[in-house]
């Protein structure tokens, strides 16, 4: 066994790693100050920009009220499950780093909402008074502000644990890596219904039905669209990556413990560290020039500069902390060239990624040219393509994913999974940059909505916002897409923590794996089908949820046109705020039934069936949510860009029957690609994690003198039937509400008679 005790020369080196994530922190601040430092526009445009801010602050209030009571109750159970080392200070350590990743998770997406909800304004007059250029930078600035508090606070969390804890550091960042999983989850599940609901409400009557435009002031969900923009994609998304980056540190510092000791803790750290001063780098490259041949262009050099930063300093940060030789350890090559290596493929992989994604979801690219021609023969044709397009990117993905993986694997040998912790660690060192890139989109996105509701941007102006609103579309695909590849190896990794888990447990036991996880053993084949199995039933929950909430917001919106004739004329001011009230209510109510499938599904497998099923289960829920997520994905992205397309003119324009077949396929993309498709990313890093949690806890009732089959049943029956009453409870919920009422275009008829 390497010597996990950290010397001196370790804790000086950690030390410094937890001043680089402060001076992240700092950056942000001198990011947020420029952005605040600059013009809002006009009053009108600062009414409506302070709507946002209150509904999406509103939302986001509440949300956190309701999963504070969720975090007390699993704060006092990892109280009460046991640690496979470190005794009852490394059990309370673990429970109060819970309590910090969540809140650390929740602040990310807070600041990053807030500041999101002050820069579309800005972002607007921008484009009014001086263009492009400086519009595109305060979008830019305004993510990057988000970008490095996700990577500072992520850092910061992990070196802090290392610095307290020491060689039981990693034990305690289960904990910290679970509270930013599962608040990560919640938010993306509550984030995501409420911003497609009403995204789909304001389309299907505002666009389809009334044939007014989006974001036209006379639609009653177009504040809560712009409200949903923020807590889905700025909030959620940061949430997203700040849990991927620090559930990837989880992952490499256990295994690194494993397999090098207290140098294999502190070298995933220093590549994290690397990627902030390359994130800063990349971010300060991301001002465009005159030379740009697109405004993709900036943000393409911002990615691979940061990308190319990171891969120079790994290399001498492999060659320098990590030892030439290993200790007894059966690995292919040098663990300095296994470190370098590693990283190098998570970055490749982050780039392969983002040119996969781009291609089949940016509108210039055949892919999305062929769903925007199926519209000429209806909508059914578009959601073929549509659907076939995302069915087939998904394979390529996983195909990308799994040469990395393997990569991983045969560079690293005996220390295969470290190898593949570390390549995610190397995907993550654009962290900062990716979620920059993410933010760019609902910050723009904001802005042309705060432009058309106020109707004082002039031509020149509007066309400004729209072309940054359609790179925006392109950079939310590619983010989506490099966090699916994040969410997959620190899957992978944590796997590969759980088997280390379970190693350690047996031995305190006195027992051996024996056959426990052999493939063709037929309890585990049930495990991994139920694993494949919850992640389809996730995502059905997910899509059924915001079907249900938009049926909500259609009915309302219907029922303002036709008993206030007057908004069609500008006479009446439609209510913002019974929209916005239905899809806040409507997220935080369903917000239950998929968050405890997500954390009571692998305690029903691991306690009811036994710890090799339940790694089964593990295997199946990564490889389907990999299909599952990168499908859907990429199936809304490119429905959302053939409607942009059809919308600059082509096959007839806004107004078409094209354009209506474009809208009804984006709607139904809607869910797929900001609500279901996002969610799958975090729900297998939070089974991942419930299952290490509880690996030591399903052993010892399994084997060894503490055995208790009764109780370990009776906790599977428990969990089993929680699940089962959400379910049922969420399934009585209807979708009509109201009754029959007139269409905006009938209610209009009707006014004129």
């Amino acid at each position: 066994m390497p010597d996990t005790e950290l010397s001196g020369g370790d804790l000086t080196l950690v030390a410094v790693v937890l001043a680089i994530s402060l001076a992240a922190l700092g950056f942000a601040f001198y990011l947020s100050r420029a952005v605040m430092a600059a013009d809002q526009g006009t009053p009108k445009m600062q009414e409506i920009a302070k709507a946002i801010q209150e509904g999406a602050g509103a939302f986001l209030r509440r949300q956190f009220r309701t999963l504070a009571v969720f975090a007390v109750i699993v704060f006092i159970l990892l109280l009460l499950l046991p640690v496979s080392d470190g005794g009852t200070g490394t059990r309370i350590g673990r429970a109060v780093f819970f309590l910090v990743g969540a809140a650390f998770s929740a602040s990310v997406g807070f600041i990053g909402m807030t500041l999101a909800t002050r820069g579309n304004v800005r972002v607007a007059a921008a484009a009014a008074a001086g263009g492009h250029r400086p519009a595109f930078r305060i979008a830019f600035r305004t993510g990057g502000v988000c970008g490095m508090i996700t990577v500072g606070l992520g850092l910061f969390g992990a070196s802090l644990a290392l610095l307290l804890f020491r060689d039981t550091g990693p034990i305690v960042l289960e904990g910290f890596g679970f509270g930013g999983a599962l608040l990560a989850m919640f938010m993306r599940v509550g984030g995501g219904i409420f911003t497609k609901a009403a995204d789909v409400g304001a389309d299907l009557v505002g666009k389809v039905e009334a044939g007014i435009p989006e974001d036209d002031p006379r639609n009653a969900a177009t504040i809560a669209d712009n409200v949903g923009d923020n807590v889905g994609d700025c909030a959620g998304m940061a949430a997203d990556l700040f849990e991927s980056y620090a559930v990837t540190l989880v992952a490499a510092l256990i295994l690194g413990q494993v397999f090098f000791g207290a140098v294999g803790m502190v070298f995933p750290l220093v590549v994290a560290a690397i990627g902030i001063i390359a994130s800063i780098v990349g971010i300060l490259a991301s001002n465009p020039t005159a030379g740009d041949s697109s405004w993709m262009s900036p943000i393409n050099r911002g990615f691979f500069t940061s990308a190319a930063v990171s891969l120079v300093l790994v290399a001498a940060a492999s060659f320098t902390v990590l030892p030439s030789i290993s200790d007894g350890l059966d690995v292919s090559v040098s663990p300095q060239v296994l470190g370098f290596v590693s990283v190098l493929i998570g970055i490749v992989l982050a780039a392969t990624i983002q040119q996969l994604t781009g291609y089949f979801t940016e509108t210039k690219r055949r892919p999305v040219k062929d769903v925007g021609r199926s519209s000429l023969t209806g909508p059914a044709t578009v959601i073929l393509s549509g659907i076939s397009l995302g069915l087939e990117s998904a394979v390529y993905a996983a195909l990308l994913i799994g040469a990395a993986v393997y990569g991983a694997f045969l560079i690293g040998g005996a220390a295969a999974l470290y190898a593949v912790a570390l390549a995610g660690c190397g995907l993550l060192t654009t962290a900062g940059v990716i979620v920059s890139m993410d933010t760019f989109g609902p910050v723009s996105d904001n802005a042309q909505g705060i432009a058309e509701m106020s109707g004082e941007i002039d031509e020149e102006g509007a066309q400004v916002l729209t072309d940054l609103d359609a790179v925006g579309n392109t950079t939310k695909a590619i983010t989506k897409g490099i966090a699916i590849a994040t969410a997959v190896l620190a899957a992978t990794a944590l796997f590969g923590s759980y088997n280390a888990s379970i190693g350690e447990a047996l031995d305190d036991a006195g027992a051996r794996l024996g056959d426990a996880f052999t493939l063709v053993s037929p309890n585990n084949v049930v495990g991994a089908v139920i694993g494949a199995a919850v992640v389809f039933f996730f995502s059905g929950l997910a899509i059924s949820a915001v079907s249900r909430a938009a049926g909500r917001v259609v009915f309302e919106v219907r029922e303002q046109f036709r008993t206030r004739p007057g908004i069609m004329d500008y006479s009446e001011r439609p209510d913002y705020g019974a929209v916005v009230d239905i899809c806040t209510k409507d997220s935080l109510r369903e917000l239950a039934t998929p968050g405890l499938l997500a954390v009571l599904a692998p305690v029903a497998v691991g306690f009811g069936l036994g710890f090799g099923p339940l790694a089964a289960y593990l295997v199946g829920a990564i490889a389907t949510g990999t299909l599952m997520a990168v499908f859907l994905s990429n199936s809304g992205g490119a429905w959302d860009n053939a409607k942009k397309m059809v919308e600059d003119g082509a096959y007839g324009g806004k107004g078409s029957e094209a354009h209506a077949a474009t809208v009804i396929g984006d709607t139904v993309g809607d869910p797929f690609k900001d609500t279901a498709g996002p969610a799958i990313n975090p729900l297998i890093k939070v089974m991942n994690l419930v299952a290490l949690l509880i690996a030591p806890a399903v052993v010892g009732m399994t084997v060894g003198e503490d055995q208790n089959t009764a109780l370990r049943v009776a906790i599977a029956l428990a969990a089993a039937a929680v699940i089962v009453t959400a379910v049922v409870v969420s399934k009585r919920r209807s979708t009509v509400v109201g009754g029959e009422t007139d269409t905006p275009a009938e209610a209009l008829t009707k006014t004129a008679t």
